[in-house]
């Protein structure tokens, strides 16, 4: 397996060069987050033999049980899942990163269970950009307030959004999604609430996330397989 998922990954890496080459952006301009939910922590171990530092994990359960597994390697632990109340303190615990606040209730208990010894936890707002029904995520007209809610507590920093929209019938449509998170993206810089992180794109739309401003795109399937 492990020849795989390092060909994977120069594959995927590729796939970012290119795009990122195709709109003008420059080629380390957009961070790759390996999404390794459901998968064993030996394929992690793999990832990083290739030179992946950054993962994301869905489960809080299984990713705290992953972390501690690798303990013995550098690696950057990204939270991209929902949170629910009774997990918050795990990931304030464990995580160096959080994509998916939505509402201010867990930031404000991330917050405060944030260890003192650790940095500050890295936070983005999850939007629901495209107003899908089963997505969690902040609505477009409240996510001003809840950025300025979440930017003035301690032990966050606040660094930008995430989206995770319905999948689009082709690459015009998933840009035309893109395009208005990238614009949210621009109206609460322009307020006041700076931001330099936009965590969007998957295996199926990298390309289309980075033409529109994506700095952060989160693959798992092209990099692990399709999950069992």
């Amino acid at each position: 397996m492990n020849d795989t998922v390092s060909n994977n990954l120069q594959k995927v890496r590729k796939r970012i060069e290119l795009a990122s080459t195709a709109a003008g952006r420059a080629s380390d301009a957009v961070k790759l987050l390996a999404v390794s939910k459901t998968m064993p922590a030996q394929a992690v171990r793999e990832a990083h033999a290739a030179g992946q530092l950054a993962f994301g994990e869905n489960y809080i359960q299984e990713g705290v049980d992953k972390i501690a597994s690798l303990a013995d390697l550098p690696l950057e632990w990204h939270c991209i899942g929902p949170i629910q109340s009774n997990k918050s303190k795990l990931v304030a615990e464990n995580f160096a990163w959080v994509h998916s606040i939505d509402r201010l209730k867990i930031a404000e208990r991330l917050s405060a269970q944030r260890p003192a010894h650790l940095p500050p936890l890295q936070v983005c707002l999850q939007v629901n950009v495209d107003g899908g029904n089963n997505k969690s995520g902040v609505a477009p007209q409240e996510l001003l307030a809840l950025a300025q809610a979440v930017a003035k507590l301690p032990h966050l920093q606040l660094r930008g959004l995430m989206t995770i929209p319905e999948p689009a019938a082709n690459e015009l449509a998933a840009r035309t999604v893109h395009r208005q998170a990238k614009e949210l993206f621009g109206s609460l810089n322009a307020a006041g609430v700076k931001l330099d992180t936009l965590s969007m794109g998957m295996t199926a739309d990298l390309e289309a996330a980075i033409a529109e401003g994506s700095t952060c795109v989160r693959v798992g399937t092209a990099i692990f397989g399709v999950r069992s």
